[in-house]
């Protein structure tokens, strides 16, 4: 017996009806998944407070942001340098609480509480650091772009071998460490020159250390 008219359905027709219904049933766990993602993308907001060069700072960041971001976009210090980005070439390195670190590698949220020394709290152009007057006596730098992250490390380099913390080519662990030329490349080596003033660089240090360059 033939099926009666109304009941008679087109192939395409059970297929436009299947397509409706299942763009139906999945519209709405869409929209949750769109909901989900927007909320996801929303930064996580943290207050920190640090000092900086002396100075007391308290700011709202972006849990993602990291020191060296807020040092130069939130805190305008333009001193400190954006190198590699990768920890790798030591432009921007900085001292907190009295140890040298790589800036780009750190979170800013890391650092309640924490001392910051950039390259704009060691001197001024009338009244240089010891270290930034022997660099320039020395030609420590030639483009300059790396120089504010090579200070920080030298400073930073002379108290840990005045502190007696032993590098990679120190020799003997019991004696007093010296400023020599091998312990300062070696402690140097996490900062590039693309200029290639290494040895200005360890001449201007070496005077600092107060041996003969």
């Amino acid at each position: 017996m033939a099926p009666p008219k109304e009941l008679e359905l087109s192939r395409r027709d059970v297929m436009i009806a299947a397509a409706a219904t299942a763009a139906a049933a999945s519209a709405p766990v869409a929209a949750g998944a769109q909901t989900a993602t927007a909320a996801s993308r929303a930064p996580t907001m943290a207050a920190v407070a640090m000092t900086v060069n002396g100075q007391a700072k308290r700011l709202d960041v972006d849990t993602r942001t990291t020191l060296l971001d807020v040092l130069r976009e939130r805190l305008e210090m333009t001193g400190t340098k954006k190198g590699c980005d990768h920890g790798q070439c030591g432009a921007c390195t900085v001292i907190v609480d009295g140890r040298r670190m790589n800036s780009c590698l750190s979170l800013a949220v890391m650092h309640e509480g924490s001392e910051i020394t950039t390259i704009e709290g060691f001197g001024s152009p009338d009244n240089l650091h010891p270290m930034q007057a022997a660099f320039v006596k020395h030609d420590g730098y030639q483009c300059g772009y790396c120089t504010p992250g090579q200070i920080c490390s030298a400073v930073s380099v002379l108290e840990e071998i005045k502190a007696g913390i032993p590098s990679h080519v120190s020799a003997d662990l019991t004696a007093a460490f010296e400023p020599t030329a091998d312990e300062i490349r070696e402690r140097m080596s996490g900062n590039i020159c693309r200029c290639g003033a290494y040895s200005n660089i360890v001449d201007a240090m070496t005077e600092v250390a107060g041996r003969r360059a």
